[in-house]
């Protein structure tokens, strides 16, 4: 049996997002998240800025950004005020205002997931404290500034945040504070009109993803056991974050918003699952 060619599936096209202009930030390649939601807000006719960390990002987030019509591709380190003031000084100055922030960012030594969550460094908690969460927060306060009439804000989470997933340790104490920032600052800048809300993605097979141990078999089990039995695609995250993006989701915020093919709602094993002993 010859193996048949997998064809990307295809972006709605429309102008919903006519006129809005808003800030991708962690696009690592073709297969990152936040590149499902960048096709998603392009495609419906959003003008996107990207940035980037480091020359090995840059040559893979550029043709991708041009791809999309960007012209704002530019360099921003997070653990670095000065360098998120770069970014959005450039963005008052070429636009004014912007519309909206995606923020898929995360960070953690991976040699520390391999363990137990007890054994986690100092150094790392903090690092990964910084990145994964304080980031979100500190990005917030800058767009925020740049949204006189209202906007919305959107960061990705994961369901290690709520339940302990094996090798995800200080990331998933990283993004249970990432998603309780999300309802206060939902909170605080709600009488600005702008939203807060994140997406709670099911495992996706990505750069970030590969630092966790046994992903193939996180995958297998969430495919084998989710309602709707299969994986969670960049296209389904692109879809959720176009509405959370959008006057479609207006009335929508402080929201976690689980894009997991049901799995969040499953409490043990599907009777009738495969065997995935042998993955």
């Amino acid at each position: 049996m010859t193996e048949e060619a997998v064809t990307e599936p295809s972006v709605p096209t429309g102008t919903l997002m006519t006129g809005k202009r808003g800030l991708i930030m962690g696009v690592a390649n073709d297969k990152s998240l936040a590149w499902g939601i960048a096709k998603y807000l392009s495609a419906q006719g959003a003008e996107l800025a990207f940035t980037y960390q480091g020359e090995a990002l840059e040559k893979r987030v550029r043709p991708l950004a041009g791809s999309v019509g960007s012209k704002l591709i530019l360099p921003c380190d997070v653990t670095d005020s000065l360098s998120m003031d770069a970014v959005f000084d450039t963005l008052l100055r070429e636009w004014g205002k912007m519309d909206f922030l995606v923020h898929a960012i995360a960070f953690s030594d991976k040699n520390e997931l391999k363990g137990r969550y007890v054994n986690t460094t100092l150094d790392n908690f903090l690092l990964s404290m910084n990145v994964s969460c304080y980031s979100f927060t500190a990005l917030a306060r800058r767009a925020s500034a740049m949204m006189p009439n209202g906007g919305s804000l959107l960061t990705l989470t994961y369901l290690g945040a709520e339940r302990v997933i094996p090798h995800y340790n200080v990331m998933g104490v990283a993004k249970a504070a990432l998603e309780t920032s999300v309802r206060y600052l939902a909170a605080d800048l709600g009488a600005q009109k702008i939203r807060v809300n994140a997406i709670s993605a099911g495992p996706v097979k990505t750069l970030a993803a590969s630092g966790i141990g046994d992903f193939r078999y996180i995958l297998k089990w969430n495919e084998y056991n989710s309602p709707l039995q299969r994986n969670t695609t960049i296209e389904d995250v692109g879809g959720a974050g176009l509405y959370l993006l959008s006057e479609l989701g207006q009335g929508t915020t402080g929201e976690i918003v689980h894009v997991d093919s049901g799995y969040h709602v499953v409490g043990m094993k599907r009777p009738d699952a495969p065997d995935i002993s042998t993955v």
